[in-house]
């Protein structure tokens, strides 16, 4: 079967329930610069390495669709991380209508 890897993941509005988790928004730099979640911590897909991760921590992986991110919380799982997916990515944070920032402290979109 092809499409995204099968992960554990967790809606955008379950996020604020997962106490003690990190978001990584796995974007790159223009995507994270037009708009992100407020608390996320940004580790592009291109540059994440596991030495930036920390190891007693569920990561909480996102990215636009959820594509990137499953494949990201793939990965991340298999490396012995405790990793799940935002399924919907910041397309459907937005759509729940969560926050959405810019370093600025500005209102940000999705792109």
């Amino acid at each position: 079967m092809f499409g995204q890897p099968q992960v554990p993941s967790i809606t955008p509005a379950e996020v604020n329930g997962m106490a003690g988790a990190v978001l990584v928004d796995i974007r790159e730099d223009d995507e994270w610069q037009a708009g992100h979640a407020p608390d996320a911590v940004h580790l592009p897909l291109s540059r994440l390495r596991a030495d930036d991760l920390p190891e007693d921590s569920t990561l909480l992986c996102i990215c636009r669709s959820g594509a990137r991110s499953a494949r990201a919380t793939e990965a991340l799982r298999n490396a012995g991380f405790d990793a799940v997916n935002v399924a919907g990515g910041m397309r459907a944070w937005s759509s729940a209508g969560l926050p959405i920032v810019r370093d600025d402290g500005g209102a940000g979109t999705v792109v």
